[in-house]
C-alpha cells in the first residue's frame, strides 16, 4: 500500500523560507510523477508543482520564481523548497502520487 508522509510545515514570517518533505513508501516511486498541491482556507485545492522520474519539473506560475521541487529516488522523498514566502502562500500542502495523497502539512505565513 502506498503511503505518503509530509513534514516541514510551520509558521514563518513573510520573506522567510521552508522546505517541505514527502517521504514515500510502498511502491517503486522512481518511475512516476510526484506532485505538490495546496489548499487555502475556503479555496479549492490547487496544483503547485510536479517532478517526473527523470527530474523534469513544472511549477505553477504563481510560485515559479520562489518555489523549487526536487526528488531523491534513493530516499524515496520529494521536496518543495519555498523561498520568499508570502501570506497568500498560507495553506495546507499535500503530496500526491497517482491517487494517493498525504495527510498534509500546514504552512502559515504571518508576521
Amino acid at each position: 500500500q502506498v503511503q505518503l508522509v509530509e513534514s516541514g510545515g510551520g509558521l514563518v514570517q513573510p520573506g522567510g523560507s521552508l522546505r517541505l518533505s514527502c517521504a514515500a513508501s510502498g511502491s517503486d516511486f522512481s518511475t512516476y510523477v510526484m506532485a505538490w498541491y495546496r489548499q487555502a482556507p475556503g479555496k479549492q485545492r490547487e496544483w503547485v508543482a510536479h517532478i517526473t522520474s527523470s527530474g523534469r519539473t513544472s511549477i505553477a506560475n504563481s510560485v515559479k520564481d520562489r518555489f523549487t521541487i526536487s526528488r531523491d529516488n534513493t530516499k524515496i522523498t520529494v521536496y518543495l523548497q519555498m523561498n520568499s514566502l508570502k501570506p497568500e502562500d498560507t495553506a495546507v500542502y499535500y503530496c500526491n502520487y497517482g491517487v494517493t495523497w498525504g495527510q498534509g502539512t500546514q504552512v502559515t505565513v504571518s508576521s
